[in-house]
């Protein structure tokens, strides 16, 4: 039985998608082929590689790429994490069918929370409740995605 291929797109592929990449290659890689992108590539963000590693997953080895980095790939399923990649995802993945599942944008939160609290500690905590947020999600595959 072929692994289900399934691509996670986000905006910049530095935080979110990472995240979702590094939790299906973890938990789910005897069931999923997974591949992270973004729409543009924002390189990786330290702060989801260290909030990643604290629960056990490495992702610091992992490259931040754009859809176009991907040529000739075939996916079954391309899941989008943000609001903007779920607009602009594209159409060049032939038959794949498309989820979007969004969430927060752990950079953003974190230069909201530097203005009130600037802590490295307080801004871990929006990247830490996605990454949490996330494996819940992945958890779930691919079970999900048939329902």
């Amino acid at each position: 039985m072929s692994k289900l291929r399934i691509l996670f797109l986000c905006t910049g592929n530095s935080c979110r998608s990472q995240m979702a990449e590094g939790w299906a290659r973890a938990l789910k890689g005897e069931e999923l082929d997974v591949a992270s992108a973004g729409i543009v590539r924002h390189g990786m963000n330290p702060r989801a590689v260290q909030a990643m590693a604290e629960a056990g997953v490495d992702i610091s080895g992992q490259t931040s790429k754009t859809i176009d980095d991907l040529p000739g790939l075939d996916f079954d399923w391309i899941i989008t994490l943000c609001g903007h990649a779920n607009e602009s995802c594209p159409t060049v993945f032939g038959p794949a069918r498309k989820l979007h599942m969004g969430f927060d944008d752990p950079p953003a939160l974190a230069a909201e929370i530097a203005r009130d609290a600037p802590t490295e500690e307080a801004a871990m905590a929006p990247y830490r409740r996605v990454r949490d947020e996330i494996r819940a999600f992945v958890e779930g595959l691919p079970d999900s995605l048939e329902s």
